[in-house]
C-alpha cells in the first residue's frame, strides 16, 4: 500500500519547471517530475506517435501540484463518503480505493495507476495510435486497438508459460505489481503480487489489497510503525513489513493462502481479471488461465 512518501509536500507552489521529457534508445518516452515516473511506449502511425508524446508530456503538467494540494484528503482514511476531491487524479484516486473501505484504506493507494491513467487519457485521443502503455513505478495503464495484444510477464520462474498476453477485447486495461519490496509499504509479506485489471487505479488499490492480505505472524518478519520510517505516511502507526527472512515452506503456503482468498473475493466482485502471488519461491494464480500463455506459443510483441 503506497505512503505519504510517494508525493513531495512541496509548500511553494510557484516556480515549478515543467516535466523533463526523454526519448530512450528503444523509443520509448520517460517523463519524470519529482516521484512521478513514467516510461510510455506506443505504436501506431508516425506522426500520431510524436503526437502523442507532446499530449503525454502536457498531460503531466501540474499534476504534482495538484495532488499535493489535496494531499491532506488523499492521505485521509475512506469512511462514509467520497472525500470531496477536485484534481481527475485524485478523484481517479479515490474512486479506485472506494470498494475496498470495508478495511483501512486511503486514496493513496491508487497514486501511482491514477497518474497513469490520466496521462494516457491524453493519448488515446490522437487518431492513428493501435497500442500504448503508460508504466508509473508499476501501475501500468494501457490502450489496446481490437486487433492488438501485448504480452506481460507475470511469473519469471515459469519462463513463456507465466507470460500473460492481454488482448484488445479482452477489457484489461490496468496492471498494477505490489510487495513489500516495493516503493511504498506493505502490510504483509508477499515479495509481489501482480494483477489484471479493467483499470490501471484499480489495479493499483486491488494489488495493494491481496499483497496486504499475504501474511503470517512469524519471527522471521520483522515490522515497524510507517510513520516511524516516513513521518507523513497515510498508514501512521499501523506495522508496515521492513524485511522477511526466510520462512517454513508450510507459513509461505499459508500467507499465499491468504491472499489467494483475497484475490477470489475481488474476482467474483468484477474487481480485477486475474492476479498473480509469489513469497519465496512460491507462486499462486487467481483467475489467470485464460491469459496465460502456453509453453510452446509464438511469442507476441507489443
Amino acid at each position: 500500500m503506497p505512503g505519504g512518501k510517494l508525493l513531495a509536500n512541496r509548500a511553494d507552489m510557484t516556480g515549478w519547471n515543467p516535466p523533463t521529457r526523454a526519448l530512450l534508445a528503444d523509443g520509448r518516452l520517460h517523463l519524470q517530475d519529482g516521484p512521478i515516473d513514467l516510461i510510455i511506449g506506443l505504436e501506431g502511425l508516425r506522426l500520431a506517435v510524436m503526437e502523442a508524446r507532446e499530449c503525454a508530456w502536457r498531460a503531466l503538467h501540474g499534476v504534482l501540484a495538484g495532488l499535493t494540494f489535496e494531499l491532506p484528503l488523499l492521505r485521509a482514511p475512506l469512511l462514509g463518503r467520497l472525500p470531496d476531491l477536485r484534481h481527475p487524479v485524485a478523484v481517479r484516486m479515490a474512486e479506485a480505493a472506494w470498494p475496498h473501505r470495508a478495511q483501512f484504506i486511503t486514496p493513496m493507494v491508487a497514486v501511482a495507476g491514477a497518474v497513469a491513467e490520466h496521462v494516457l487519457a491524453a493519448i488515446v485521443i490522437v487518431p492513428g495510435i493501435t497500442l500504448a502503455h503508460v508504466n508509473n513505478g508499476g501501475g501500468i495503464a494501457l490502450h489496446l486497438s481490437p486487433e492488438s495484444s501485448l504480452r506481460v510477464g507475470l511469473v519469471e520462474c515459469l519462463g513463456s508459460a507465466g507470460q500473460a498476453v492481454i488482448r484488445g477485447d479482452d477489457g484489461v486495461r490496468g496492471i498494477a505489481t505490489s510487495g513489500w519490496r516495493g516503493r511504498g509499504f506493505s502490510l504483509g509479506i508477499a515479495d509481489a503480487v501482480t494483477v489484471l485489471a479493467p483499470r490501471a487505479a484499480e489495479a493499483d488499490a486491488a494489488a495493494s489489497i491481496i499483497a496486504n492480505a499475504v501474511d503470517v505472524d512469524h519471527p522471521a518478519v520483522a515490522r515497524r510503525p510507517a510513520s516511524s520510517l516516513d513521518p507523513g505516511s497515510d498508514l501512521l502507526d499501523l506495522p508496515v513489513t521492513v524485511a522477511v527472512d526466510t520462512l517454513p515452506s508450510e507459513q509461505v503456503a499459508e500467507a499465499l493462502g491468504r491472499g489467494a482468498d483475497c484475490a477470489e473475493g475481488l474476482l467474483a466482485r468484477g474487481l480485477i481479471f486475474a492476479a498473480c502471488l509469489r513469497l519465496q519461491g512460491q507462486v499462486r494464480l487467481v483467475g489467470a488461465a485464460g491469459f496465460l500463455v502456453a509453453a510452446d506459443q509464438e511469442a507476441i510483441t507489443g
